[in-house]
């Protein structure tokens, strides 16, 4: 193995793609209670384009590696390293000391306050990683979609109030949480319905993940009246709102009475003056409005078994090679919003970009 390996750096929060850079570095080291990793595939999410263009709210280090969710081989296992030996697969943990219960601040999440995994190797706690069974027939691309997008999912539908066969997920848009909530809701027994401004993405999202309603917002500017119609009145008993200001009002009016909203995402603006009575219209409804932190490592190691007995497959749109020109090929893909599920880059495989 060579002492060095290539790693991606941002220079500073809100500094533009253009800026994204490939260094060699030296190798790097580990103690005892540490493991290194051959990085595999890492999968992106919408936070790592907001950390570039600089309207990410949560801290974010100087010169940064980018990225959040990776999975790997174990390269290397310290001597006091118990529970993964060298050529384990392993999926990283978003907040790398998020072991249980609530996350109780940013300081420690990979990609942004912390290095991330855009890298050939990198060093993580033994704690920070979660092994994915022998039995598994995920793509390394798929298991890396696990790290955000997959506990963030499992969170919303588990991490409160568990999600009950025969209730209704609405999910806002055809992007990587909702596709995947989309799925988790399915093997759960749940009804389904998918939101999209594309008629070309419903079609898609039909054919492929076979939800029980979708509609097109655009089309359908009441889509929350659409909503009602199809429950009978009754409203979605889980939300995953990922449009924030924008989308936040026509969720509370119809959502379920008791139901639950979680907000994940901010995609929708929507004017100061604009925004909604949140509390009038959440009392109105009893409802949970809650926000979405990702999620500990006990949702994970739940996502990673249900997703193994359920042979689920995360929704893993393209995928591009880790060269300078595929890393920015990734990003600008994602930047123009045309997918369908994750975007991934993968490390071990000769991929060409389309």
């Amino acid at each position: 193995m060579s002492n060095q390996y290539t790693v991606f750096r941002l220079p500073d929060k809100g500094c533009g793609l253009d800026k994204l850079k490939s260094y060699k570095e030296p190798m790097p080291e580990l103690d005892k209670h540490q493991v290194v990793v051959r990085i595999c595939a890492v999968s992106l999410n919408y936070r790592d384009i907001a950390i570039a263009e600089g309207t990410y709210p949560f801290p974010v280090k100087k010169s940064v590696v980018p990225c959040s969710d990776m999975c790997g081989v174990v390269h290397h296992a310290g001597s006091m390293v118990k529970s993964l030996k060298k050529g384990d697969k392993v999926i990283s943990l978003f907040m790398q000391n998020a072991l249980y219960g609530p996350c109780t601040d940013w300081y420690d999440g990979l990609g942004g306050p912390q290095d991330g995994v855009l890298q050939e190797y990198a060093v993580f706690p033994e704690h920070g990683l979660v092994k994915i069974p022998k039995e598994s027939l995920m793509t390394d691309a798929e298991a890396a979609s696990l790290v955000c997008t997959g506990v963030t999912s499992w969170n919303a539908l588990y991490g409160n109030i568990p999600l009950k066969p025969g209730q209704t997920v609405l999910v806002l848009g055809t992007g990587g949480v909702s596709i995947t909530a989309l799925e988790i809701a399915k093997a759960a027994g749940a009804k389904t319905i998918v939101t999209s401004s594309s008629d070309a993405k419903l079609k898609h999202v039909q054919k492929t993940y076979k939800p029980t309603h979708v509609i097109n917002y655009k089309k359908c500017p009441d889509w929350e009246k659409q909503v009602l119609d199809f429950t009978g009145g009754h409203g979605a008993d889980y939300i995953i709102e990922t449009g924030g200001a924008g989308t936040i009002e026509k969720s509370l009016q119809c959502v379920a009475y008791g139901g639950n909203i979680s907000v994940i995402g901010f995609l929708a603006k929507c004017p100061p003056d604009q925004r909604p009575d949140m509390a009038a219209l959440a009392l109105g409804k009893g409802a949970v409005v809650r926000g979405i932190m990702v999620g500990n490592r006990q949702q994970l190691e739940e996502m990673v078994k249900f997703t193994v007995v359920n042979n689920i497959h995360m929704p893993v749109d393209k995928e591009f090679p880790f060269t300078d020109t595929g890393v920015m090929e990734a990003f600008q893909y994602m930047v123009q919003a045309g997918h369908v599920g994750k975007v991934c880059i993968n490390f071990t495989r000769d991929l060409v970009p389309k």
